[in-house]
């Protein structure tokens, strides 16, 4: 068993495979959005759907939240959270997506925050997904993933065990 004393947030504690859908059949951003926020919606973390998809949609306005190499983290800070989550796509087609590199995406990871929430905690979780994502055999890895339970078990990998 691995020691999680030096870890204060456990990835865990905001994904379960329930939140992670493998190659959708998605052509677009907002068909994505709509995907993983219906996940979100069908495991109980938003007690208002249509508020969190429009807040999602509104951030996604404010910036690019495509990181490279194929992979997007859009986030929403909404009051239509009740739950702080993280629900994860992939897609069978590349999404046109503002990126870093300019290229389309087909993995995304979607923050769902509630407003109650201190930013300390979205931060501990944006922080600990960006450390994963800084190595590139973890993105590659996050490319090859075929069950949910492989993602989840990536997602708990420590950072450090990858090495590039």
């Amino acid at each position: 068993m691995p020691d999680n004393t030096m870890q204060t947030f456990n990835i865990s504690n905001v994904i379960d495979e329930k939140l992670i859908a493998l190659d959708l059949d998605v052509r677009t951003k907002e068909e994505m959005l709509n995907r993983l926020t219906d996940l979100f919606d069908e495991q109980g973390k938003l007690n208002d759907r249509d508020a969190f998809f429009k807040d999602v949609m509104w951030r996604e306005g404010e910036g690019q939240t495509g990181i490279g190499m194929g992979v997007a983290i859009p986030h929403g800070k909404s009051a239509g959270v009740n739950k702080t989550s993280l629900a994860i796509g992939t897609s069978k087609n590349m999404l046109a997506w503002e990126s870093l590199d300019d290229e389309p995406v087909n993995v995304v990871i979607l923050f769902a925050v509630t407003e109650g929430d201190s930013d300390i905690i979205h931060l501990k979780l944006m922080q600990r997904v960006a450390m994963l994502l800084a190595h590139e055999s973890f993105i590659d890895q996050l490319h090859a993933v075929k069950t949910p339970h492989e993602m989840l078990t990536l997602l708990e990998s420590d950072p450090e065990d990858f090495d590039d």
